[in-house]
């Protein structure tokens, strides 16, 4: 069974780092053609995909997020991390990390609220 679990500190200072991440059971980061995802939800908003990243370490951005996020991978801890650098209130939500596989975003995470202070 794959599980995803999310992991950071939930409250953030504006102008620092928003650092997570996902630790993955059951799936390796290491298979080819599976992308791992960051999404958000904020307050008021939709679901935000924020990026991906393949084993190849191949990542994609939203465009919006390309000068701030990151995203990287530890294929030997099998986990993957976003940082959002410069976080403001308006990043505050609930984050999720979520495996993509043939075409669809099958497996995610519990989900971790993150809160910056202003």
């Amino acid at each position: 069974q794959v599980q995803l679990q999310e992991a950071g500190p939930g409250l953030v200072k504006a102008s620092q780092a928003l650092t997570l991440t996902c630790t993955v059971s059951g799936a390796s980061l290491a298979t080819s053609g599976v992308a791992w995802a960051w999404f958000r939800q904020l307050p008021g908003k939709g679901l935000e995909w924020i990026g991906h990243i393949y084993n190849s370490g191949d990542v994609y951005y939203r465009p919006s997020l390309l000068s701030r996020a990151s995203i990287s991978r530890d294929t030997s801890k099998n986990q993957f991390t976003l940082q959002l650098s410069s976080a403001t209130p308006e990043d505050s939500g609930v984050y999720y990390c979520v495996r993509g596989a043939d075409g669809a975003y099958d497996y995610w995470g519990q989900g971790t609220q993150v809160t910056v202070s202003s």
